[in-house]
């Protein structure tokens, strides 16, 4: 973790994303030809074990050198640490690994990567292929000596976290059009900055009212398709938890905006979510409770969630994917890590101009509800629910900054 408490992320440079991860990295979703690593001095002598240091460079339309730590614990299993060092540098840990008649295996799951090689003779490389997000391309990692090896930069200093009974505002907040060229769309926590580009006053009322679309009435038409960048400041010093963040930007659309409404409770067609007879299938993350969810697209179809409890996936399914609200009846408690991989219909991502991949594929995924059933233990169901919904009394355009 570092001082990145979100990071900008995009679906095909249109999704709006509802919140970002807390990644310093962002592995390549493409992935180009890659070669081994140039050494400096006098090949290794010849070695068999896997243990040490290996590296290799991608062409991902820039060079992007990949090195694994690669260790084995007191009980003999294979500990695996991945770095992208031109990209932050931060180190991720495979969420499996092996190496098996000379054939090293690892995976990341929450970025869906896989890699198989096989040891040259000698020791001394590794040919392979790379996988992720549907692209297949040759890799190459040869092992590095203490004259050959890659520094890894040393990441930045973690901020500390805002205080837990802080209630923070905006000190200082710019609002400006969006360029009508903007693809991009981004809500952004770094460090003490927040900042979010080409989104409209109905995006930060779902993101900030933990709402669906449907469930603003009386909105103008205007904030809907009147798109803005923010560059803001809160008066607190320190990284805000989720509620704080969200309390801010509440705060700055009643401040700049002069927004004004009621709740109103409303019977509406809405999707359930509930726990499966088998169990949940996720991965309870324990780490860093202050930490913002994350969520991620590549491709269209593949969600990796990391951090988020069960509101947060609702939140975001409502928010992003689905035409109706999502409500969370689950009962579970905690944060959770997966990745969802689906084939969308055209029922979903509403309105944001998104190609859907084909649904004929041999090797297709299942629909949303069924694979929700099949990968998470979870079910979705349509239903009549009464759905709490903000009926807009009052908006502006955006005060000068």
């Amino acid at each position: 973790m570092t001082e990145h408490v979100a990071r900008k992320l995009d679906l095909s440079r249109k999704l709006l994303l509802m919140l970002a991860a807390m990644l310093a990295i962002g592995l390549p979703l493409t992935f180009g030809f890659a070669h081994a690593a140039s050494a400096q001095a006098s090949p290794p002598a010849q070695k068999t074990g896997i243990e040490g240091t290996w590296q290799g460079t991608l062409h991902a339309g820039r060079d992007l050198r990949t090195v694994l730590k690669i260790t084995k614990t007191p009980a003999g299993a294979l500990s695996v640490m991945f770095y992208s060092i031109d990209q932050g540098a931060q180190g991720v840990a495979t969420s499996s690994s092996s190496f098996d008649g000379g054939v090293l295996k690892y995976a990341i799951q929450f970025f869906d990567l896989t890699y198989e090689g096989k040891m040259s003779a000698d020791g001394n490389s590794i040919t392979g292929t790379s996988k992720q997000a549907g692209n297949s391309l040759p890799l190459v990692f040869e092992r590095a000596t203490p004259a050959t090896e890659w520094a890894i930069p040393e990441p930045p200093p973690k901020l500390p976290p805002m205080a837990a009974d802080a209630n923070p505002s905006f000190e200082v907040a710019t609002i400006k059009p969006t360029k009508p060229d903007e693809q991009r769309r981004a809500f952004v926590v770094q460090g003490h900055q927040f900042k979010t580009i080409n989104l409209s006053l109905i995006n930060l009322m779902t993101i900030s009212y933990g709402v669906q679309e449907k469930e603003i009435i009386g909105a103008p038409d205007w904030m809907a398709a009147e798109k803005f960048d923010i560059e803001a400041q809160p008066d607190v010093p320190g990284v805000p938890n989720k509620q704080q963040l969200m309390t801010m930007v509440q705060k700055l659309l009643t401040d700049r905006f002069q927004l004004k409404f009621h709740r109103e409770k409303k019977e509406m067609s809405a999707y359930v979510l509930t726990v499966g007879k088998a169990g949940p299938k996720m991965t309870k993350n324990e780490a860093g409770p202050n930490d913002l969810p994350g969520f991620g697209f590549g491709p269209v179809g593949t969600l990796r969630v990391m951090r988020a409890t069960m509101g947060d996936f609702t939140q975001f399914l409502q928010s992003n994917v689905l035409d109706r609200p999502v409500v969370d009846q689950t009962g579970l408690q905690g944060r959770w890590d997966f990745v969802l991989k689906w084939t969308p219909d055209e029922t979903q991502f509403p309105g944001q101009g998104i190609k859907l991949p084909a649904s004929d594929a041999a090797d297709a995924p299942p629909p949303l509800f069924t694979a929700i059933q099949e990968q998470l233990g979870m079910k979705l169901d349509a239903e009549k629910t009464p759905v709490e919904v903000l009926v807009i009394d009052h908006i502006d355009h955006p005060s000068a900054n």
